[in-house]
């Protein structure tokens, strides 16, 4: 039996590992990468799997965007399940739970990139995504959304951007100021 938690700060190298076994190195040349790139997932919406054996078997995470000028969306992504956990429904639990707790926030509409037959299951169609595009090269027919309030992507059109919370990252200086600090420690 699986279990399904809110990522920790403890889950990101175990994550990172299991998407390049699943998705491969090519993961991070996607447009959609382009809208997580330097940012925080949405708060309370990353998501872990884990197995009996305690190991990492899934995640998903959704992401602040707009999708075009003033209207907020989700972007979710990446899916990924273990190839041992594969085909037993992980991923369908984990996208129940993500956009379950996406709904209970209040969040009115999730934009993705994927595969239609897929995704349609969960409800999800390019029906409300004619007139929007992302930040680079992107399958057309594969940008999907499912409105989890009713008419949230009514009109939407324009480019999907980026909204959420930034990651603080030190600057050269204080990282150096750090450097240094260890330094004196330690030969002290």
């Amino acid at each position: 039996m699986t279990e399904i938690v809110l990522e920790t700060v403890e889950d990101v190298a175990s994550r990172e590992a299991l998407l390049d076994l699943c998705l491969g190195e090519e993961r991070r040349a996607k447009a959609s990468e382009r809208l997580r790139e330097g940012r925080l997932p949405a708060e309370g919406l990353a998501f872990c799997a884990y197995g009996p054996d305690g190991r990492l078997a899934g995640t998903v995470r959704l992401w602040n965007v707009t999708a075009g000028p003033g209207r907020p969306a989700l972007l979710l992504g990446p899916l990924a399940v273990h190839p041992w956990f594969q085909a037993h429904g992980l991923g369908g639990a984990l996208m129940r739970t993500a956009l379950a707790a996406a709904q209970e926030k209040g969040h009115g509409a999730v934009i993705l990139v994927g595969d239609a037959p897929y995704y349609g299951r969960f409800g999800f169609s390019a029906q409300k995504t004619g007139e929007l595009w992302m930040p680079g090269p992107y399958d057309r027919h594969r940008l999907l959304a499912l409105e989890l309030a009713e008419s949230a992507l009514d009109g939407a059109r324009g480019l999907i951007s980026p909204t959420g919370a930034r990651i603080v990252q030190p600057s050269l200086a204080e990282l150096a100021h750090q450097a240094l600090a260890g330094e004196t420690r330690r030969s002290a």
